[in-house]
């Protein structure tokens, strides 16, 4: 989920950005510590959306820089248990897919994929469903659901997805089970 959050830190403006305005310096510095860090209670930091409030600066001893206490909003994205995502295929491996899903990649394990035996094809590199003949291949659009989040530091993260519960899977699957599902209830409703 996108989230906006408001954070405080001190930041450290290195002495080449001293000649530019104290709020630009203060946001290139704040964009090049924040944006693309991954933590546990934020997300993957997306952006700096705006500085709030800039506090008086210090210089430490044996630093050339300048150090403000900084009071500003974060875009990120952070992933929530049990949430639905769309996402786009990106990589088809034996053990499973990989699935883009905003700013991150999550991973659909093969025995997540579908409620069918599923088989893997290495040489044109997708999986299909025994009974289904539901084929899942890179460049597919899927909806899925978070099953496992670990959000480490250093910029490292792993998502589990499923697509393997009803409504869920590459839309395809997904308009092919609605049309026999239509179907199924005008026969039924016919034979009333």
């Amino acid at each position: 989920m996108y989230k906006i959050i408001e954070v405080e830190d001190k930041i450290r403006v290195i002495p080449s950005k001293f000649d530019m305005d104290v709020e630009e310096a203060v946001k290139t510095s704040l964009e090049e510590k924040w944006e693309g860090v991954v933590e546990k209670n934020t997300g993957v930091v997306l952006s700096i959306v705006s500085v709030e409030e800039v506090g008086e600066g210090k210089i430490l001893p044996g630093d050339g820089a300048i150090y403000y206490p900084v009071r500003f909003k974060i875009l990120s994205y952070l992933p929530e248990l049990y949430e639905i995502v769309k996402g786009n295929v990106i990589d088809v491996t034996e053990f499973g897919v990989f699935v883009r899903i905003g700013p991150v990649d999550g991973m659909i394990h093969v025995s997540q994929i579908m409620d069918d035996f599923v088989s893997y094809d290495a040489k044109n590199s997708v999986f299909t469903g025994r009974d289904t003949k539901n084929i899942l291949k890179e460049g597919d659009t899927v909806l899925a659901r978070i099953t496992s989040i670990s959000l480490g530091s250093d910029r490292q993260y792993k998502i589990g997805l499923t697509t393997r519960q009803p409504g869920l899977g590459v839309l395809e699957w997904i308009e092919k089970a609605k049309k026999q599902k239509k179907k199924e209830n005008k026969e039924k409703n016919k034979n009333k």
